[in-house]
């Protein structure tokens, strides 16, 4: 290879600093409101026994730990459509200032319900969708993809942080303390957008980051994506209605007379099973990515929820049946379970949109992932709301019944599903063509090795490529590129 090929790579590789300082702003912005919304998921609930939160009660507890992801369902597409005709940064200070006063609402109320407000108002300030596509102004198409896969993973870590973190602060500032905290760390977002995040040269309509109202309707008669939006649906309401009751099963377990373990000490329980559930995740991905037996991974994910679910269950029955005649071994089985409940969740987190993107035609990305995130957002509020009822009139066994039912529920619907493709998508910006041109560049592009399909979108002068990473000869690609500089 020439030099010069060599010194150009980077262009089609490599962010450059202006990028990484976006992508990595916007991320601190996102994983700041993430962590907020998300730390009081293992703290709510241990407020139940003390009666110190006027109201609260176990259908309560359930409404005010999954009505954020109402309101977040129903305002993250409008917020995105809107950022197109009002700008970015704009809707992304609108969407921060009401996650600020949602915080300041909670963390001055002494009632669930002023609580629960401040949710609601929180979750109105639906703001990922922008700064995705803000991150998409400010990111060349080349590197869209891995721009994204930082904000991506930033967001993970800071949930996973906050089941961490969340336990240790509630016993040093209590939950008020967290709702003031999480209003400061949301100005802290407020600085950053305004001061920190570049100002992008000008707005464009990104199909792979934006719903196009239009597609939404082909995406819903996409029987594959069908199947991943009811799953990450069915995953969040298993997840929101196991916060409901997990902070009452730690007391229950780690408290008794044989064996003590102080609240503040919940998050390092949280910190263990989540890092021994990567010895689960990690194989899975890498033996359904590298190895493609992703669908294989996939129902053995689904088939690890329902074996704990089952026997989280059956363990609690026994507890309330019979008490818990040996600590020890119920310890080390909740611990367990804890670990495989947790690795199939990180794991299922992670493949669900890998498989959307394989799914959908690469110009209504966009749209599929907008989509996907509301079944997301609408699966925590249901999973709250029953998750607390469940508890009320079921107690913690009636819970994991209800989780197991949509464990298995969503392991008869996976069953049906088709191993998917095995290809990535991938921008090139080819710049204003004649539709002559665009057809030319179409054809040239998909005789290329390992790509698959190629769609030229004429308005935005962008090629929305699926690649098969294996078979891809990147050097036919990027010199081509080249070509159409």
């Amino acid at each position: 290879m020439s030099g010069n090929q060599q010194s150009g790579r980077p262009k089609f590789h490599h962010l450059t600093g202006g990028e990484r300082k976006a992508c990595f702003s916007l991320a601190l912005i996102v994983a700041l409101r993430m962590f907020g919304l998300f730390m009081i998921f293992p703290v709510l609930g241990l407020y139940l026994k003390d009666g110190s939160i006027e109201g609260l009660t176990d259908i309560t507890l359930g409404i005010a730990i999954g009505i954020y992801g109402l309101t977040q369902g129903l305002f993250q597409i409008p917020f995105g459509m809107l950022s197109d005709h009002y700008g970015r940064k704009r809707l992304i200070v609108i969407g921060l200032c009401l996650f600020i006063i949602g915080s300041v609402v909670a963390a001055s109320s002494s009632s669930i319900w002023g609580i629960i407000l401040g949710r609601v108002i929180q979750g109105c300030g639906a703001i990922a969708a922008v700064i995705m596509a803000l991150a998409a102004d400010l990111t060349r198409e080349e590197v869209r993809t891995k721009a994204m896969a930082i904000i991506g993973a930033t967001i993970g870590i800071s949930i996973l942080a906050s089941f961490v973190i969340g336990p240790m602060l509630n016993k040093l500032i209590g939950i008020y303390g967290i709702f003031w905290m999480t209003a400061f760390f949301a100005t802290c977002g407020l600085f950053l957008i305004l001061y920190v995040v570049p100002e992008p040269d000008h707005l464009s309509f990104h199909r792979d980051t934006e719903t196009v109202p239009k597609q939404i309707k082909k995406v819903f008669n996409n029987g594959q994506l069908n199947r991943y939006n009811i799953g990450i649906f069915f995953l969040h309401v298993m997840f929101a209605a196991c916060f409901v009751v997990f902070p009452t099963i730690f007391g229950n377990i780690f408290t008794n007379d044989s064996f003590v373990i102080s609240e503040v000490h919940y998050g390092f329980i949280y910190l263990i099973a989540l890092s021994a559930s990567m010895l689960i995740m990690i194989p899975m991905i890498v033996i359904g990515e590298r190895l493609r037996r992703m669908k294989e991974m996939f129902l053995l994910s689904i088939l690890f929820l329902i074996a704990s679910h089952f026997i989280l269950s059956t363990m609690n029955l026994n507890i309330s049946l019979i008490g818990i005649a040996n600590p020890m071994q119920t310890i080390v089985l909740f611990s367990i379970m804890l670990i495989v409940f947790f690795g199939a969740f990180n794991f299922l987190e992670a493949a669900l949109p890998s498989l959307v993107s394989k799914a959908c035609s690469p110009e209504n990305k966009g749209t599929a992932m907008g989509v996907y995130s509301s079944f997301q957002y609408f699966g925590t509020f249901v999973g709250g709301i029953m998750g607390g009822v469940s508890k009320a009139y079921y107690g913690i066994t009636g819970v994991y019944i209800f989780c197991l039912s949509m464990a298995v529920c969503w392991f008869l619907i996976a069953m049906s599903m088709q191993s998917p493709r095995y290809l990535k998508t991938q921008l090139l910006n080819v710049g204003p063509l004649d539709e002559k041109e665009a057809k030319k560049m179409v054809v040239n592009l998909t005789s290329i090795q390992g790509v698959a399909e190629a769609i030229i979108v004429k308005e935005e002068g962008v090629a929305y490529l699926k690649v098969d990473s294996k078979a891809l000869d990147e050097e036919a690609l990027f010199m081509y590129s080249k070509s159409t500089d």
